[in-house]
């Protein structure tokens, strides 16, 4: 019940006042039964536009962060992503993606819609980041179709940091449904959950028109750390004790 309270009346109308959005291919979002939508990561703002706008209810895993933080703000955050429709994910350690993929299927066999982010974190700097292949194994295992989705300029209205979005028009494209019965059977060879993969990043890549990189969101938000932390050491380099 508190999930369509914030969607038609506290968060929904504010988010359409704050960011206008144009929406394409909303027709492409089935009226029944379970799929994937597949989005690009650009803003915090980004978990809750898409639910905004899509009249069924859509679940998204999101990182279990949000829902352990102490004391009474701790509480109340988790709280509030779990009335969003959010499901905590455990992004630590070598069983994380698996849990992710439970948690994605649990949803999918009710029948529902599953909200992935197959980057697995936000862009850092706007551009579309090598995808993750849990999504391909949640839609072959499930045997669902996977719907991708492009969010355009909600980079722009919150970067990375920014507590409190900009009032900025923005965009939400969905796509044609993607089908991969060809694959059925396969969901454990790595290659074909790499193409899979593949595919749905493309068809994210043409809906948003952001540029493309072949690595993980991750690994290139470390290396840059590691790069902007040398540089901080060359410049201030550690005096010798006396």
């Amino acid at each position: 019940m508190f999930y369509y309270l914030l969607k038609y009346v506290v968060l929904g109308p504010l988010l359409r006042l704050m960011f206008r959005p144009r929406i394409e291919g909303l027709e492409h979002i089935p009226d029944s039964g379970a799929a994937i939508v597949a989005g690009n990561h650009l803003s915090f703002s980004d978990h809750f536009l898409m639910p905004a706008i899509i009249k069924r209810r859509i679940t998204f895993l999101a990182k279990a962060e949000y829902f352990t933080g102490p004391g009474l703000r701790g509480r109340l955050t988790a709280a509030f992503f779990h009335s969003a429709g959010q499901i905590p994910v455990d992004r630590s350690g070598k069983e994380a993606g698996q849990a992710a993929i439970r948690e994605g299927l649990g949803v999918l066999r009710k029948g529902e819609l599953l909200g992935i982010y197959p980057e697995g974190t936000r862009s850092h700097d706007g551009r579309l980041y090598k995808g993750k292949v849990g999504v391909a194994a949640m839609a072959l295992k499930a045997q669902v179709p996977v719907i991708p989705c492009a969010m355009i300029g909600t980079f722009e209205a919150q970067p990375p940091g920014q507590k409190v979005p900009n009032f900025q028009r923005v965009s939400v494209r969905f796509g044609a449904p993607l089908d991969f019965s060809r694959y059925a059977g396969m969901e454990n060879e790595k290659a074909v959950l790499r193409a899979v993969t593949d595919e749905i990043m493309y068809a994210i890549l043409g809906l948003s028109g952001q540029e493309y990189v072949d690595k993980y969101a991750a690994v290139v938000k470390a290396e840059e750390a590691e790069r902007d932390a040398a540089a901080s050491r060359r410049k201030f380099p550690r005096m010798p004790l006396s």
